[in-house]
C-alpha cells in the first residue's frame, strides 16, 4: 500500500512535529529532575519519576494544541480519555522500551551506556509516533455519506 504524497506530507509534518515536542519534553525532564533532585533534594527515585511525568504531561499537552491539533479540535470533549491512553501508553512504552533497548544494546551490541540509551530514545520515539498517531489521536471516523436513495 502506498501513501499518496499528500499524505506522506501530512506524515512527515506530523512526524517532525513529533519530535519538536519530544525535544521540548527531555529539557523538560531534565531540568524537573535537577530542580526536585537538587534544589528540593527529593530523592532520585521519586524525582525521576515525577521529572518523568512531568514531560508526559508536557508532550500530552503539545501534542494536543501542535502535533494533533487538527485531529484534536474536534473532539475537545475526549481530552481526559486521550490524556490518560497517552500517558499510560507512552509511559509504557518509554519505561519499558527504555530498559528492553538498553538493555539489548548493551548486551548484544557491547555499545556503551550513552550510545544505548540515545538508540533507545529513538527507537520508543518511532513506536511512540505510531501508538500515538495510530490510537491516541487518531482520526475520527469518516461519517458515511447519506445514501441517494434514502433522500428520494
Amino acid at each position: 500500500m502506498t501513501i499518496p504524497s499528500k499524505g506522506r506530507f501530512l506524515l512527515l509534518s506530523c512526524w517532525l512535529k513529533f519530535n519538536s515536542v519530544g525535544a521540548m519534553g527531555i529539557c523538560v525532564q531534565i531540568l524537573a529532575v535537577y530542580l526536585l533532585g537538587s534544589v528540593f533534594d527529593l530523592d532520585f527515585h521519586w524525582a525521576t519519576a515525577l521529572a518523568v511525568e512531568t514531560a508526559v504531561l508536557h508532550n500530552f499537552f503539545w501534542h494536543e494544541q501542535f502535533t494533533w491539533s487538527d485531529r484534536c479540535a474536534a473532539a475537545r470533549d475526549r481530552i481526559l480519555r486521550r490524556l490518560l491512553a497517552f500517558n499510560g501508553t507512552t509511559g509504557v512504552v518509554s519505561i519499558g522500551g527504555n530498559l528492553l533497548f538498553v538493555s539489548l544494546f548493551m548486551h548484544e551490541l557491547h555499545a556503551p551506556l550513552l550510545a544505548a540509551n540515545l538508540l533507545a530514545i529513538a527507537a520508543c520515539s518511532l513506536i511512540n509516533f505510531i501508538v500515538n498517531d495510530k490510537l491516541v489521536f487518531r482520526r475520527a471516523p469518516k461519517s458515511p455519506e447519506p445514501s441517494r436513495l434514502a433522500s428520494q
